[in-house]
């Protein structure tokens, strides 16, 4: 992200930041109930979770997981910090934008991300830096909603759409499984849910 699309986005992002827990809270139980268990139990190693937000996945990673998180939004990144003190979790945190990682390739083990590339500008972008990033052999584990595979659903959502994306950048009929297998990753499971709305998805970085 560049210019006055990043400044919007992230101003629009920190002013949220303090109700985000209690909005996701319901939407969670109710929609992607044991998604983040999913995804985070699947993480060893070296792992970086793009777009950490307030820090909801950190109850749900291994123990012995080397954690980093990253997220252009300051203010969801001190929310997360608290959360990880809270809770005795050891993880760098640190700004920055998920369309430009600041690490370097084959850097990790392990990429999550839940709830994120709804939000991204260019999510194709941001999934090609996380393949960038992995280690060959590493796992890309995801989280999202997307959407529907039933038309009047989707047809409903894109309606949503058109408010979410001016609210806060979420769009609500994006699905990444193309642009993950585009990217060069090798889908292992996915899930799809709730009317094909929520999918998880646990893919993996070829050896070359």
């Amino acid at each position: 992200m560049s210019g006055h699309g990043e400044e919007r986005l992230r101003a629009l992002w920190d002013r949220y930041a303090s109700r985000y827990d209690r909005d996701m809270g319901l939407v969670e139980r109710v929609w992607f109930r044991g998604g983040r268990e999913w995804v985070c139990g699947q993480a060893a190693g070296e792992v970086l979770e793009v777009a950490v937000g307030t820090g909801r996945n950190l109850p749900y990673y291994p123990g012995d997981v080397r954690l980093t998180g990253m997220d252009f939004s300051p203010a969801m990144l001190d929310l997360a910090g608290r959360r990880a003190a809270e809770l005795g979790r050891e993880a760098t945190l640190r700004e920055a934008d998920a369309q430009a990682l600041p690490y370097d390739d084959a850097s990790f083990d392990t990429v999550v991300c839940t709830l994120g590339l709804c939000g991204f500008p260019d999510q194709r972008v941001a999934i090609t830096e996380m393949h960038r990033v992995l280690r060959p052999g590493g796992t890309l584990l995801l989280l999202d909603h997307v959407g529907s595979h039933h038309r009047p659903i989707w047809f409903g959502q894109r309606l949503l759409e058109k408010l979410t994306v001016s609210m806060l950048g979420d769009y609500q009929t994006r699905r990444p499984l193309p642009l993950v297998e585009e990217a060069g990753f090798v889908v292992r499971r996915r899930e799809r849910l709730k009317l094909g709305t929520v999918e998880r998805l646990a893919a993996t970085k070829p050896v070359a």
